[in-house]
C-alpha cells in the first residue's frame, strides 16, 4: 500500500495525517505550541516550535498509521499564511521569532504607506490591502529592528519565508528555499497577474529580492527529505485556506467555502478572472496548477475559533471548546448579547487594525451561557459580512450553497445559526479536515496516485446540509443590531 503524508501547520498547533491511496485518513498526530504576546497587538511563535512540533507530529502520524516513511509516495504541506520568518542561510538559525499573521505591530507603517499614496499600486499588483496582516511590512520591520539584519540581507546572507518555506528548508536540510504561488500571493510582495515577485514593491518596502524564495506550482517537486527515515519527495504546498478550497473540491468558478479555525476565511472561486473588489475583499490566487493561475475573492475574519479559546483561557468560563454548544443551547433567549471579537482588529470588510473587542447588551443576569452563545453567534455575523461583500462584487453568479470546514463546524448549533443569519444553505462535508485533504491531494496528484481535479471533485461527500429556519424579519433585525455594534466598537 502507498500513502501520502499531509502536514498541516496551524496557528495554535501542528498536525500530520496519513492518507491512503483512496484518500482515507489512516493515522494522525497533533501537538499544540506556545503563543507569545510580548506587547499588546504583538503575536509571535518560536520558529523551532513550529519545526519540532511538525517533525514530532509526522513521526506520530506514521506510528498511528503503523507504517514507515518508506511507504510514503510524497508529502503535502499546508500552513498558516502570512506568518513571517527570517533566518541565516548558512546555519538555518532564525534571527527573531516568527511574526504571526495576527500581529499588528506594523499598523503605523501601513498607515504611512497609505498616506503616501502607495496602496493603489500595491492593490493593483498584489490584490491585497495595506494591512499589518500581510508579510511584507512584517519583513521590513525585521530588517529595520533586528540588529545587523538589513546589512546581512543586502549581502545575501539571509532568507525570508512564510511557514511553508521554513518547513521545506528544515525538511531538506537547507537545500531548498521555495514556496508556492498561494503563499507568495499573501506576502504583499508578489504580482499575482505577472506571476513573479514585484521589484517595484520590494524597492518601496526596502526589501532585497535576494531574500525571497523560488515560487512553484502548488503541485510540484519541492525537494526531498530524509528526516523521517527514508527519502520522501515533497510534492505539494498551499496556504491553509487555499488548501481547504482544494479539499472542498471548489474547482469551478462561483463555488464558495468557509473554513473555521483560529480565524475564518471565506473564498469564492472566480476562475481565470482576478476580480477587483469594491467592498474591501482580497483578490488572491486560489491555486496554480501546471502553470495556470485560478483566482479567488477572499474575506478574512481574524477571530473565529479564537473567540472560543478566549472563553476558555481568558475568561475561564469553559474547560474545553465543545462545552460552548451546551452552554449556548441553555442561554436565556431574552438576553441579546453581542460580542464584537476584534481582539486583533477587524478584518474584511472593515479592515480596521485599531479596533478592539467589545460586548453589548450585558445585564446583571448575563452569565457564561449568554457569553458562549454570543461568542458563537459572532462567527455567523462576521461570515454574513463576508458573504454580503462577495455577492456585491461577484453578483448572482456565486452559488447558493456555502461549503464549510474546520473545527467549529462540528457544532450543529453553530452551523444552524450560520445558515439562519446568512440565509444561505450550509453544506458540511463528511471529512472536516479538508485543509489537510487538499494538501494530500496536491502531493498525491503529483505522485500519480490521486485523480485529476474533476475526479477528485466527484469524490466530495456531504455529511449534512443546514437550511435557514429563522424568519427573514428576525434575520434582518439581528443583523442590523450586529452592524450597530460593530459601528460602536469602531467609534471607541
Amino acid at each position: 500500500m502507498i500513502y501520502i503524508l499531509a502536514i498541516d501547520q496551524g496557528t495554535t498547533s501542528s498536525r500530520a495525517i496519513v492518507f491512503d491511496a483512496d484518500m482515507r485518513p489512516q493515522g494522525s498526530a497533533q501537538e499544540e505550541f506556545a503563543q507569545h504576546f510580548p506587547r499588546s497587538g504583538w503575536v509571535e511563535h518560536a520558529p523551532e516550535d513550529l519545526w519540532q512540533t511538525v517533525l514530532r507530529s509526522c513521526e506520530g502520524a506514521l506510528e498511528a498509521a503503523d507504517i514507515s516513511a518508506q511507504a510514503l509516495a510524497g508529502i503535502g504541506i499546508t500552513n498558516q499564511r502570512e506568518t513571517t520568518l527570517l533566518w541565516d542561510r548558512a546555519t538555518g538559525e532564525p534571527l527573531y521569532n516568527a511574526i504571526v499573521w495576527q500581529d499588528r505591530r506594523t499598523s503605523d507603517a501601513c498607515a504611512a504607506l497609505k498616506e503616501a499614496g502607495h496602496e493603489a499600486l500595491i492593490r493593483a499588483k498584489t490584490g491585497l490591502l495595506l494591512d499589518p496582516y500581510f508579510s511584507g511590512t512584517k519583513l521590513a520591520w525585521l530588517l529595520d529592528s533586528v540588529e545587523g539584519a538589513r546589512a546581512r540581507a543586502e549581502a545575501g546572507e539571509l532568507a525570508f519565508g512564510t511557514v511553508d518555506s521554513w518547513l521545506v528548508w528544515n525538511l531538506t536540510g537547507g537545500r531548498v528555499h521555495a514556496t508556492d504561488a498561494t503563499n507568495a500571493s499573501r506576502t504583499l510582495l508578489y504580482d499575482i497577474h505577472a506571476g513573479e515577485w514585484s521589484e517595484e514593491i520590494c524597492t518601496l518596502l526596502g526589501i532585497p529580492m535576494s531574500l525571497l524564495p523560488e515560487v512553484k506550482d502548488c503541485s510540484a517537486l519541492f525537494g526531498t527529505t530524509d528526516v523521517l527515515g527514508a527519502t520522501v519527495p515533497i510534492l505539494g504546498i498551499a496556504g491553509d485556506q487555499q488548501a481547504a478550497t482544494i479539499g472542498q473540491g471548489c474547482f469551478s468558478a462561483g463555488m464558495m467555502k468557509a473554513t473555521y479555525g483560529t480565524g475564518c476565511f471565506a473564498l469564492l472561486n472566480t476562475g481565470r478572472d482576478a476580480v477587483t473588489s469594491e467592498h474591501k475583499l482580497l483578490t488572491t490566487i486560489a491555486y496554480q496548477l501546471e502553470g495556470e493561475i485560478t483566482y479567488a475573492l477572499e474575506g478574512s475574519i481574524f477571530v473565529a475559533g479564537a473567540v472560543v479559546q478566549w472563553l476558555r483561557d481568558g475568561l475561564g468560563v469553559i474547560d474545553a471548546a465543545p462545552d460552548t454548544q451546551a452552554l449556548a443551547e441553555s442561554a436565556d433567549c431574552a438576553q441579546d448579547v453581542i460580542i464584537v471579537p476584534a481582539f486583533t482588529g477587524l478584518g474584511a470588510p472593515y479592515w480596521n487594525p485599531d479596533c478592539r473587542g467589545a460586548a453589548f447588551g450585558l445585564t446583571r443576569a448575563t452569565g457564561p451561557a449568554e457569553m458562549a452563545r454570543a461568542a458563537l453567534e459572532s462567527v455567523g455575523y462576521q461570515t454574513r459580512d463576508l458573504l454580503e461583500a462577495m455577492r456585491a462584487d461577484w453578483g448572482d453568479s456565486a452559488e447558493a450553497a456555502l461549503r464549510v470546514d474546520g473545527g467549529m463546524c462540528a457544532s450543529d448549533w453553530t452551523m444552524q445559526f450560520l445558515t439562519d443569519i446568512t440565509g444561505a444553505q450550509v453544506d458540511r462535508p463528511s471529512i472536516l479536515e479538508t485543509t489537510a485533504l487538499g494538501a494530500a491531494w496536491l502531493a498525491g496528484h503529483a505522485a500519480g496516485l490521486y485523480p485529476d481535479q474533476a475526479g477528485f471533485a466527484q469524490m466530495w461527500q456531504l455529511d449534512r446540509s443546514f437550511m435557514p429556519q429563522m424568519s427573514a424579519a428576525q434575520r434582518a433585525q439581528k443583523y442590523e443590531r450586529w452592524q450597530r455594534a460593530v459601528a460602536a466598537a469602531q467609534a471607541v
